[in-house]
């Protein structure tokens, strides 16, 4: 799945959890969190295997539920010892880490097609041998107009009304980072 998708997937997964397991809103901390949760393997793996080499494949370590959740648990139970309420945060970020291994996972699975799905549970699963890509722009050259594509399309879609009828939570505070930024810069205040 593309960027695009994993992000308007995992805002709907959490935004749905927000609704019914917390009785409210995604707040714009949790829903930025949402969103660099739902690029973290990406972020993790792509650069590891492709440029350093020193993974076997852009999606083992970071993809890797085995590696995931235990991360995340690791993360939550560190929040509720130090007793700082961060909780939701580290929610936030699970639900957009695993919903991005899902993803990448949900063709396979609909196709019944397991093995092409073993990345989740790598390094017991050996990875697959995938052509490599040498950069995150060579591996951007390969989207094409597929039924998988506008099927993220319409993911986005159903999000971005979602993400609307949350109130846009994260807008403001994305689009406060450049003024700030300025601020920091010319030291105004």
């Amino acid at each position: 799945m593309w960027p695009w998708g994993h992000l308007a997937l995992a805002y709907l997964v959490y935004s749905l959890y927000s609704h019914v397991g917390r009785g409210h809103r995604p707040t714009a901390a949790t829903a930025l969190v949402v969103a660099v949760g739902s690029q973290f393997p990406d972020l993790v793996d792509k650069p590891l295997a492709w440029t350093l080499s020193v993974l076997p494949s852009g999606r083992s370590l970071a993809h890797s539920l085995l590696v995931l959740v235990p991360l995340v648990a690791l993360l939550y139970s560190v929040t509720r010892v130090r007793g700082e309420n961060e909780e939701p945060l580290v929610v936030a970020f699970g639900v957009g880490a695993i919903a991005h291994t899902f993803a990448d996972a949900l063709y396979s699975l609909v196709a019944l097609e397991f093995r092409q799905a073993g990345f989740m549970l790598w390094p017991a699963v050996a990875p697959l041998e995938y052509e490599v890509e040498q950069s995150f722009l060579a591996h951007f050259a390969l989207v094409d107009l597929s039924p998988e594509l506008y099927f993220e399309f319409l993911l986005v879609a159903v999000a971005l009304v979602v993400w609307r009828a949350d109130g846009y939570p994260g807008l403001a505070t994305v689009l406060a980072l450049p003024g700030r930024a300025w601020r920091g810069v010319t030291g105004a205040e």
